[in-house]
């Protein structure tokens, strides 16, 4: 695809992104909406920032920001510059890092809303346990191989996961919605 189109379709959130100018948060969120400006930008980004949950941070600039903060500002980005696209792909790159446990729990459940509204997402995670709860699908690798692939059931496996980390596992049943729970042994 030429690189106007790609950016229309296709989103990208990376494990860590830096920005040295002291822009605003809404501003920052903005960005994404050079690949397919329009009339509705204002509404747009002030919905992305709401669903990324950095509303309240819009006219903080973005150098005073934690890593987690800014983590959601670049989700908020992104959410924005696919607000208008039919059949957009969203890759997310350890999206949970410099996260506190609820803020991962939102961010993946944004994901999840995504992939609902016909998005192809995802994601890379090493949290076994966030994996679990949200994805539907997981493909393990190691050394850059698909290891396994399949439902979370499936791919978290304690033969599985000895054979990717060397580490001993029990799997469990989450008393709140039966997805895999890994306990490390």
């Amino acid at each position: 695809l030429p690189s106007g189109q790609r950016a229309r379709r296709i989103g990208v959130l990376p494990q860590a992104s830096s920005l040295a100018f002291a822009f605003r948060v809404d501003e920052v969120v903005a960005l994404g909406r050079l690949a397919a400006p329009g009339p509705d930008d204002d509404a747009i980004v002030r919905r992305a920032m709401e669903e990324a949950g950095v509303l309240h941070l819009a006219a903080r600039t973005y150098p005073t920001l934690s890593g987690g903060e800014k983590q959601r500002v670049h989700l908020a980005r992104v959410l924005a510059q696919l607000a208008d696209a039919d059949g957009a792909h969203l890759l997310l790159d350890e999206p949970t890092a410099s996260l506190d446990p609820a803020q991962q729990h939102a961010v993946l459940r944004v994901a999840r809303k995504r992939a609902r509204a016909g998005f192809a997402v995802v994601a890379v995670l090493h949290d076994l346990g966030l994996a679990a709860r949200h994805a539907d699908r997981i493909v393990l690798l190691r050394a850059g191989r698909v290891l396994a692939e399949g439902t979370p059931w499936e791919v978290l496996e304690p033969s599985l996961l000895r054979r990717c980390y060397g580490i001993e596992t029990t799997i469990l049943a989450h008393p709140s919605d039966g997805t895999p729970l890994v306990v490390a042994a």
